[in-house]
C-alpha cells in the first residue's frame, strides 16, 4: 500500500469540492442510518413485544443495542487513529446492515435482542469513525465548520421524519419492515463511502503495531457495567444488585487509569484529561448529554401523558426541537468563523437550553401552543450551537495524533451523560408520579387499582384508560377524577425532574468558563493518504 502526503485541492479540504461532497454525502448517510433506526424503532416496540411475546426482555431490545455502542464507540475510534477510518465505516456499515435484517427476520425477542447488540456494535463503530472523517477531510477548522451542516441535517432529516415512518411502516407493512428500511441506506452509503471516501492516516507507524487489548477490554468492563447501571436503576433504585454493578464500574474506571498510564501503546490516552481544555469539554459533552436526554425522553411524556395531546400533537410539538438542532448547526457555522472569541456560543448554545427546560417546567396545559413551541426551537437551537462546537474545539485541542479517539470520546461522554440524566431524571419521575398516584388513590381507597395506574403509560393507552374507567366506575369510583390526579402527578414529577436538567443546563454555562479561549484555526495541516 502506498503512502503519501495528500495535496490540497484548496484551502482546508483534502479533495476538490466535487470528491468532497460525494464523500460527505456518504458519511451523511452513514449518520443518517443510525439515527433512523434509533427513532423508528421505538415507534415499533409496542407492536413486536404484542407479536413476539416476549415483555420481560421489552427494556433489552434498547439495553443491548447501547450497551454495545457505548462500549465500541472509544476503542474505534482509537483504532481509526492507528490505522485510518475508512476500513472501519466500510466494515461498520456492512455489520450494522447485516444486523438489521437479521432483527427483520427474528422469531423469538432473544434473538431481537442478540441481534440488536450486534447492531449495536455497528453503531458504535459508525459513530467512532465517522464523525472524526469530517476532520480527515477537512483539516481547516473554519471550512470544517460549514461542511459540517450536510452532517447534522441528515441527522435532523432522520431525526424529524423517524418516529412518523417508524408508525407508518408498522402500520401498513408490519414492525419488520422497519428494520429492513436500513438496508436501502445501507447500501447507499456503503457506495458512497466506498467510491468516495479516501483513506487517510495521520500517522505513519513503522514496525508491527501492538493493539492494547487490556485496555479495550477494561473499557467494556467500565462502560458496561456502568450502563446497566443506568438502566436498573429506576426500576430498582439503590440494591444490592445495582450498587454491585456500580463499584464494579469505578473499580474497572480505576483499574483502566492505572493501566493506560503505564502502556506505551494505550488505546486512551490519559494526557488528554490532563489537558485542561480537553477536561472541560469533555465534562460540557458529559452535562451536555443529561440535558439534552432527558428534554428528549421527557418533554413527549408531559405533552401526552400529562396534557392528554394525542401521538401526532405531541410530534408536533417535539418537531422544532429537532429541526432547529439542525438550522442552529446552519447558523452556528456562520457565526462562530466570525466572532473573536468563539467559546461565547457555548455560553448563548447551554443558556438557551436552560430557558427550554425552565420553559417546559413551568409549562401547564392552558399555556399558549406557540409559546412551547418557542420553548422547543430554543432548545434545538442551543442544541445546535453546542454540538458543532464541541466537537470542533475538541479536535482542535487533542490535535491530529489523538483526533479520532477525542471525536470518539466526546461522542462516548455525551452517551454516558444521557444515560445518566435519563436513569436520574427517570427514577426521580417515577418515584414522585408513584407517590402522587398513591395519595390520590388512598384518599379514595382504591388501592387495589394502583398497579394500574402507577405505570404512567395508561395515561397514553385510552383502550387502557377505558377498561380501567368502567372497572372503578362499577366499584362506585370517580375514575375520572382519579385518571386527573393522575395526570397532575405526571406534570408534577416531569417539571420537578426537568428542573434537575435545567439546574445541570445552568451548571453548562457557568463550566463554560473552564474552556480556554479556543483560536478557530485557518492553516491546513497534511495527512497520510493511504491508498
Amino acid at each position: 500500500m502506498a503512502v503519501h502526503t495528500a495535496a490540497h485541492h484548496s484551502t482546508g479540504q483534502v479533495l476538490p469540492f466535487r470528491e468532497s461532497l460525494m464523500a460527505m454525502l456518504g458519511i451523511s448517510f452513514v449518520t443518517m442510518l443510525v439515527a433512523l433506526d434509533q427513532t423508528v424503532v421505538g415507534t415499533a416496540l409496542p407492536t413486536i413485544v404484542a407479536e413476539l411475546r416476549g415483555f420481560e426482555l421489552y427494556a433489552w431490545v434498547a439495553t443491548s443495542y447501547l450497551l454495545t455502542s457505548v462500549i465500541t464507540v472509544p476503542i474505534f475510534g482509537r483504532l481509526g487513529d492507528y490505522y485510518g477510518r475508512k476500513p472501519f465505516v466500510i466494515a461498520s456499515i456492512v455489520v450494522f446492515t447485516v444486523a438489521s435484517v437479521l432483527c427483520g427476520l427474528a422469531n423469538s425477542m432473544m434473538f431481537l435482542v442478540l441481534a440488536r447488540g450486534l447492531q449495536g456494535i455497528g453503531g458504535g463503530m459508525l459513530v467512532g469513525t465517522a464523525f472524526a472523517c469530517i476532520a480527515d477531510l477537512f483539516p481547516d477548522n473554519v471550512v470544517r465548520l460549514r461542511w459540517q451542516v450536510l452532517m447534522s441535517s441528515a441527522f435532523g432529516i432522520a431525526n424529524a421524519v423517524g418516529p412518523s415512518l417508524g408508525g407508518f411502516l408498522t402500520q401498513y407493512y408490519g414492525w419488520r419492515s422497519v428494520f429492513y428500511v436500513n438496508l436501502p441506506v445501507g447500501v447507499l452509503s456503503l457506495f458512497f463511502v466506498w467510491r468516495f471516501l479516501p483513506h487517510l492516516r495521520h500517522v505513519a507507524h513503522k514496525g508491527k503495531m501492538r493493539l492494547d487489548w487490556p485496555g479495550a477490554v477494561l473499557i467494556a468492563v467500565a462502560l458496561g457495567a456502568l450502563q446497566l447501571f443506568v438502566e436498573l436503576l429506576p426500576k430498582h433504585g439503590v440494591s444490592l444488585e445495582t450498587a454491585t454493578l456500580l463499584v464494579a464500574s469505578a473499580a474497572a474506571g480505576f483499574v483502566l487509569w492505572k493501566w493506560e498510564m503505564r502502556c506505551d501503546y494505550a488505546i486512551l490516552p490519559i494526557d488528554m484529561f490532563r489537558n485542561q481544555s480537553l477536561a472541560a469539554l469533555f465534562t460540557l459533552a458529559i452535562l451536555g448529554g443529561f440535558t439534552m436526554f432527558s428534554l428528549l425522553f421527557y418533554a413527549p411524556l408531559l405533552f401526552q401523558g400529562g396534557f392528554g395531546m394525542s401521538p401526532q400533537g405531541a410530534g408536533m410539538m417535539i418537531t422544532p426541537l429537532v429541526v432547529f438542532i439542525t438550522i442552529g448547526s446552519i447558523l452556528n457555522g456562520r457565526i462562530v468563523t466570525r466572532l473573536s472569541n468563539p467559546n461565547r456560543m457555548l455560553y448563548i448554545g447551554f443558556g438557551c437550553l436552560a430557558v427550554s427546560c425552565l420553559g417546559v417546567v413551568v409549562a401547564t396545559h392552558t399555556m399558549p401552543r406557540a409559546l412551547l413551541l418557542v420553548f422547543m426551537l430554543l432548545g434545538g437551537l442551543g442544541l445546535g450551537f453546542v454540538m458543532p462546537n464541541l466537537t470542533v474545539f475538541a479536535q482542535q485541542t487533542a490535535g491530529r495524533q489523538h483526533l479520532g479517539i477525542a471525536t470518539a470520546l466526546l461522542q462516548s461522554l455525551r452517551m454516558i451523560g444521557g444515560m445518566i440524566g435519563t436513569a436520574l431524571t427517570g427514577t426521580l419521575v417515577s418515584h414522585l408520579y408513584a407517590s402522587g398516584v398513591s395519595l390520590a388513590l388512598e384518599r379514595d381507597h382504591a388501592m387495589r387499582w394502583f398497579a394500574d395506574l402507577s405505570d404512567p403509560q395508561i395515561l397514553i393507552n385510552h383502550e387502557g384508560q377505558q377498561t380501567l374507567l368502567a372497572q372503578l366506575s362499577a366499584a362506585g369510583h370517580n375514575g375520572a377524577m382519579l385518571l386527573e390526579a393522575a395526570r397532575e402527578a405526571l406534570v408534577a414529577a416531569i417539571h420537578i425532574g426537568l428542573a434537575v436538567a435545567a439546574v445541570v443546563a445552568v451548571v453548562s454555562v457557568w463550566q463554560s468558563r473552564r474552556v480556554p479561549l479556543v483560536r478557530l484555526k485557518r492553516q491546513s495541516e497534511p495527512v497520510i493518504l493511504a491508498e
